[in-house]
């Protein structure tokens, strides 16, 4: 019999898994659709190993204290769709905390979690920014699915692609939109939208260190680095930081 995608991509991790010195367990969420989550996960073989508890070493090692700019080079996937968007808040001349929340819109996306990006993004950056940036980044997800003909911000038509012409976001986020547009800060998030480049440019090279001052006026970096500093989001960074880790 075949083997399915999932099982040869399986195949292949264990294969590398099995030349580590520990032994990897993925969390339920890593599988969860691809298998029944109420299912016992397949134990390892008993090879003698010790179970991952610290840094995969598969993956570039971070530094001691590390940064939300180390966080882009070494854990987050590609930034050119936030970077371009970064780039072009700049260029429209807006306030440089639209700019930091442009830069830093999609980072679960990038490096935690697709579903609920927003949320997510907003709790990771909450302690480090000024609360009107995390708010903007939390209602951005919602905003992005209802236009706004007042400024200019229509469907995007890569959503008709990608979810289909009958789609209708869920009751959640309809009564979360609702809260949104009647707030003090919605034109903030909804700048993000204004500013969020659903088809970015793969020829346009932007670089990290554009952003330096920004992230360096407005972006309290932790002195003990991202992750170390007992903030409330401080775990999520040390999962992103080592998200092979047993317990």
């Amino acid at each position: 019999m075949a083997l399915t995608s999932l099982e040869r991509a399986e195949a292949a991790e264990r294969a590398m898994s099995d030349e580590l010195d520990r032994i990897v367990v993925k969390s339920v969420i890593y599988t969860s659709g691809e298998r029944d989550p109420r299912q016992p996960i397949p134990r390892p073989l008993d090879t003698g190993k010790l179970y991952m508890m610290g840094p995969d070493p598969r993956l570039p090692r971070m530094p001691e204290k590390p940064t939300l700019f180390d966080f882009f080079r070494y854990r987050f996937g590609p930034s050119a769709h936030v970077l371009q968007s970064a780039r072009l808040a700049k260029k429209n001349g807006l306030d440089e905390r639209v700019v930091l929340a442009c830069l830093l819109h999609d980072i679960s996306v990038m490096g935690f979690i697709r579903g609920d990006h927003g949320y997510w993004g907003a709790q990771l950056v909450e302690p480090y920014v000024d609360e009107e940036v995390s708010w903007a980044i939390r209602f951005h997800q919602v905003l992005r699915f209802f236009p706004d003909e007042s400024v200019g911000y229509k469907y995007p038509e890569a959503y008709v692609r990608l979810f289909g012409t009958d789609y209708e976001p869920e009751p959640y986020v309809q009564e979360a939109y609702r809260y949104a547009r009647d707030h003090r800060w919605y034109m903030t998030s909804r700048l993000i939208t204004l500013n969020d480049l659903y088809s970015f440019d793969p020829t346009v090279r932007v670089e990290l260190e554009e952003f330096a001052d920004v992230v360096g006026r407005h972006f309290r970096q932790p002195k003990e680095g991202l992750g170390f500093d007992h903030s409330p989001s401080a775990h999520m960074w040390r999962t992103m930081n080592h998200p092979t880790k047993y317990l």
